[in-house]
């Protein structure tokens, strides 16, 4: 299980963050763009756009990518809505990886493959 900002770390956290790192730079010539719209307010841009990484779904994303066979899908459950520079980012990560993401939020699936949401980004 993830939460975001979490104070007890995952055992494998450092692994985790290495697949983000990895991934960076793939996302960025993807074309993805970091938000800070989507993260606490009351902070400097440079520490919303560092702690966009460590939303619970990106976490939990670059697990399944560490931990499950490729060309197997990724599952994720969140209990909130996934934010909108998490679903960017997700439907990216599934382009670069090759790999199908299936987040369910409050409100619906997500089905994230070749850099589409099966919601066609209306959530």
């Amino acid at each position: 299980m993830f939460t975001g900002g979490q104070s007890m770390p995952h055992p494998e956290h450092e692994s985790i963050l290495k697949i983000l790192e990895k991934l960076s730079p793939m996302l960025r010539e993807a074309g993805y763009i970091p938000d800070g719209s989507f993260a606490l307010h009351d902070v400097e841009e440079e520490e919303k756009l560092h702690s966009l990484n460590y939303h619970s779904e990106k976490l939990a994303v670059a697990y399944g990518l560490l931990k499950l066979p490729e060309g197997m899908p990724i599952r994720v459950m969140k209990n909130l809505r996934v934010c909108g520079d998490c679903h960017s980012a997700i439907k990216l990560i599934a382009k670069v990886t090759g790999r199908e993401i299936i987040l369910r939020d409050a409100n619906r699936f997500h089905h994230f493959k070749d850099g589409v949401c099966s919601c066609k980004d209306f959530w």
